[in-house]
């Protein structure tokens, strides 16, 4: 991989700092060895909503590592892809060209490839005469050797924070169905105390739950929902207590 040279991209697209920045970044952090490249997919797959893009984009660089020949990514050798537009939207089940430019901008943005563009624009490698690639310009890999150890421990963070949210949730809807059940045994059977307070409470926090809640949100309604437990659990406890002669 070349190392010590900061590319521009060709035409009206423009240089920013923060490209200039990751292109530094991924030259100072340009590791010996190699890495199996779907392994580093799977990681840039898992931490996608950390990188800022979804699918799509996942699939353009799929496509993108389809063209590599080779199964890893390794600073011996170039890895520079040169891809057309129109091979990869065949590999990408047809994505439109407006898409597909899109898709390999987020993928720019995000760090994940660098271009690489020849002096008119295209993609293209030039080969010895011994048929070896001496020079080609199209996307470069490099971020993905560069940054795997990185890509592998937002994957794990995900992954962690994915586990919170099922567990969270788990315990919410758990909550909210003995809540549910307490206050409706409280309600039927005539038991002393406020159950239309209670009610009324259990009702107004579910009211607040939203379709595609945060985990942050999840905890708050938890919290809710477990102090409305205590409350109702004690109110039936003193009955009971009152019944028994506890009280």
């Amino acid at each position: 991989m070349e190392t010590g040279y900061i590319t521009t991209p060709f035409g009206r697209r423009p240089m920013t700092f923060a490209l200039v920045k990751r292109q530094v970044k991924t030259e100072q952090a340009a590791a010996d060895g190699s890495i199996d490249k779907w392994r580093v997919f799977r990681d840039v797959s898992d931490a996608r909503s950390r990188l800022g893009f979804q699918d799509r984009a996942l699939a353009v660089l799929n496509a993108l590592l389809t063209f590599f020949p080779v199964p890893e990514l390794s600073n011996d050798g170039n890895l520079v892809v040169f891809p057309s537009n129109a091979q990869l939207s065949a590999r990408t089940n047809g994505i439109a060209g407006t898409t597909l430019r899109k898709c390999l901008g987020l993928l720019v943005e995000a760090g994940v490839i660098i271009r690489k563009d020849s002096p008119n624009g295209k993609r293209y490698a030039r080969k010895s005469e011994e048929g070896n690639i001496e020079d080609a310009y199209g996307f470069s890999l490099a971020p993905l050797l560069a940054r795997a150890g990185e890509f592998a421990a937002l994957a794990q963070e995900v992954a962690a924070e994915q586990r919170r949210f099922r567990i969270t949730k788990d315990r919410l809807t758990i909550v909210r169905r003995d809540v549910r059940k307490l206050i409706t045994v409280g309600m039927e059977e005539n038991l002393s105390g406020d159950w239309a307070a209670a009610e009324a409470c259990f009702v107004e926090i579910v009211g607040r739950f939203v379709r595609r809640p945060t985990i942050q949100e999840l905890i708050a309604s938890l919290d809710e929902m477990s102090l409305l437990h205590e409350e109702v659990s004690r109110r039936r406890c003193h009955v009971v207590g009152n019944l028994t002669g506890g009280g």
